[in-house]
């Protein structure tokens, strides 16, 4: 799988810092203790600015006109177009538009550092830089732990942010977990209640990060709801065969899939499709952290599944496909939420409501 961690031609280092564990295939800085925002940016090599300047033509054509006068075609100026670079070794990360405004390393970090002025205790967990410098990522750990059963399966809470500086896409925060149990990146879904915001490279972008501030602390607050809830999933029992039938719904890829389940024809489901459920199922009925007083034969432990499947066992291709899908969005955060729904209307109806209709 590629990586895509920036290496540091100055510095001689990958551009990515992770507190105590190694991760990213083991490129990066870890450090012991976790660091202030300002030793974060340098041990992330996320100490760059970048810049934004008017496009024009490069060209080694030269053509003579009429009069016998030279033309030369470069440095004709490309209208309502700018490339934005890095001001520490001048590479071009992109190009972008006229309304694109540019937010430095040190403002996205300044989204955290909000939380930690109000004494919350956020801790800077990892961060790095992507390609050549386009993209950069923060997580960061919030204090209140989710406990499940006695306190052995815990799940830690993180707000996550990234942002690219080549126009590619937006300033996205999102509200995750991480079961330390297993070490599964878990997207908890909140019912009805968005745990991602995206903001645009626009003047107000300043604005819309403070407003993200406050829509995360919202969401931060929502892990002891999800706390109650899964301490109560922990309790409910669900036979191994509504955890299969739960998990051919989550994974079931178009309506005509769902139709050969409801009719009962296995033999019309396609090879890809079954060997995924097997795989899931495998990992639902063996691995370590779905064998615990918590998991085994619990709703939670059917949640857990899909959740873990994602994480450890399902192919994404790279790592930074793996990030998009589980925590900002697409298909899979999908499926994570349809898992959730699925949990929350068994716990009030039954089986039932695992019917394939």
């Amino acid at each position: 799988m590629s990586h895509n961690i920036n290496f540091n031609n100055i510095t001689g280092q990958h551009s990515f810092f992770s507190v105590k564990q190694k991760a990213w295939h083991g490129l990066g800085q870890v450090v012991e203790n976790y660091p202030s925002s300002k030793e974060a940016i340098i041990y992330a090599g996320l100490d760059y600015e970048v810049e934004k300047i008017p496009l024009q033509t490069v060209s080694d054509k030269v053509s003579i006109s009429e009069d016998g006068s030279i033309i030369d075609y470069s440095g004709i100026p490309v209208p309502q177009a700018f490339a934005t670079i890095r001001t520490d070794n001048k590479f071009p990360l992109g190009v972008v538009g006229k309304d694109y405004h540019v937010v430095q390393n040190t403002e996205a970090f300044a989204f955290f550092d909000a939380i930690v002025s109000e004494g919350k205790g956020v801790l800077y967990e990892t961060a790095g830089v992507l390609g050549n410098g386009e993209r950069i990522f923060i997580t960061a750990k919030l204090p209140d732990t989710i406990r499940v059963g006695n306190g052995d399966d815990l799940t830690e809470q993180y707000i996550f942010l990234t942002t690219s500086h080549d126009g590619s896409g937006s300033i996205t925060a999102a509200f995750t977990h991480v079961r330390i149990v297993c070490q599964n990146t878990l997207n908890a879904a909140m019912a009805n209640k968005s745990n991602v915001v995206r903001i645009k490279h626009t003047q107000n972008a300043q604005s819309r990060l403070k407003e993200a501030y406050r829509i995360m602390g919202i969401a931060a607050k929502n892990g002891k709801e999800m706390e109650v809830l899964f301490n109560h999933w922990s309790t409910v029992r669900i036979t191994d065969q509504a955890v299969k039938r739960l998990i051919q719904i989550v994974l079931c890829p178009n309506k005509e899939t769902l139709e050969h389940l409801a009719k009962g024809a296995e033999g019309e489901l396609s090879t890809r499709f079954k060997n995924t459920v097997d795989q899931a199922f495998a990992y639902a009925m063996t691995a370590d952290s779905q064998l615990m007083d918590t998991t085994k034969g619990t709703l939670f432990g059917a949640y857990n599944a899909v959740t873990g499947y994602y994480q450890n066992v399902h192919n994404f291709g790279s790592n930074e496909a793996k990030l998009d899908n589980i925590v900002l969005g697409g298909t899979v955060k999908d499926r994570v939420q349809k898992a959730f729904e699925l949990c929350i209307g068994f716990e009030r109806y039954g089986s039932e409501v695992l019917a394939f209709n």
